[in-house]
């Protein structure tokens, strides 16, 4: 990590969390040097990362939250991490997007940041089951008017998780009935052996449908995302098209999901093809 005194609180507090779960653990002492901040800083931005969840304060600093399987973070806890990946991905994936075209969107943090890229699209059909994400499209259309071209928005209906998706038969059923261009996949974890996966049983179905609908699978996952594993896998990595994920992706972690998917895009970095 660099030193900085400039940095967002933000951009801080992704140096440290990548910081902590790569080394197991941080003292304050440690961060205030590398990061140029005062320990007060620190201990401010330890305070809120341990609010989200994701590190557990000790005694002279920090070490990363053991999460079991089964844990599903809230959208709003989720919506604080890694926010700078996020937006790069987002901002990547929406280049992959033609006019006109019937897409997906599952739920998710990174998914919903995409959804901001994608209202001036013409004339997009959206399917979503994810409460959030509709309410970007119609917020829009209610700033804007009834614009000619604004997205068809199908929102399904079903049973909502802490992640603010819809999920269960109905939306299940739903889905099963449609046909889609392309689906953009927020995941909870994906890795080699387990594939895309997710800790709510429910969500994995839906996603599960959502996957068999699409002519097309993208997902959208910043590089922490790699190698978590969720309760339930609900698609291989060889069902996936294309990962679009930020430069924090490690080579190996590279290498290994190049060898599974047809096509890895990273945020920033050049790209031979990049239309759909």
């Amino acid at each position: 990590m660099s030193e900085n005194q400039n940095l967002l609180a933000e951009q801080r507090r992704a140096l440290i969390l990548d910081e902590v779960r790569r080394r197991g653990g941080v003292r304050v002492n440690e961060l205030t040097r590398r990061l140029g901040v005062s320990d007060m800083t620190v201990r401010r931005d330890l305070d809120a990362l341990a609010r989200q969840g994701v590190v557990e304060k000790v005694h002279g600093g920090a070490v990363p939250v053991a999460e079991a399987s089964t844990h599903e973070p809230g959208f709003e806890a989720k919506s604080g991490l890694e926010l700078t990946a996020k937006e790069d991905i987002a901002r990547t994936a929406a280049e992959l997007v033609a006019p006109g075209s019937a897409i997906a969107l599952s739920g998710g943090t990174t998914t919903y940041a995409l959804a901001h890229h994608l209202v001036d699209v013409p004339d997009l059909t959206v399917v979503t089951n994810s409460v959030r994400v509709a309410d970007v499209f119609h917020s829009a259309q209610r700033t804007s008017g009834q614009r000619q071209g604004a997205a068809t928005v199908v929102l399904t209906g079903g049973v909502r998780t802490p992640s603010d998706s819809l999920v269960g038969p109905v939306a299940d059923q739903a889905i099963a009935a449609l046909h889609f261009d392309v689906l953009f996949l927020g995941v909870h974890g994906i890795s080699a052996e387990a594939g895309l996966s997710t800790p709510n049983l429910a969500e994995a179905e839906t996603n599960r449908r959502l996957v068999q609908s699409a002519r097309r699978v993208i997902v959208v996952a910043d590089h922490t995302k790699w190698g978590t594993v969720g309760l339930s896998s609900f698609a291989a990595l060889d069902q996936v098209d294309t990962l679009v994920t930020d430069g924090g992706m490690p080579a190996e972690a590279r290498a290994e999901i190049s060898e599974h998917l047809r096509r890895l895009v990273v945020a920033g970095e050049p790209e031979d093809d990049t239309d759909i």
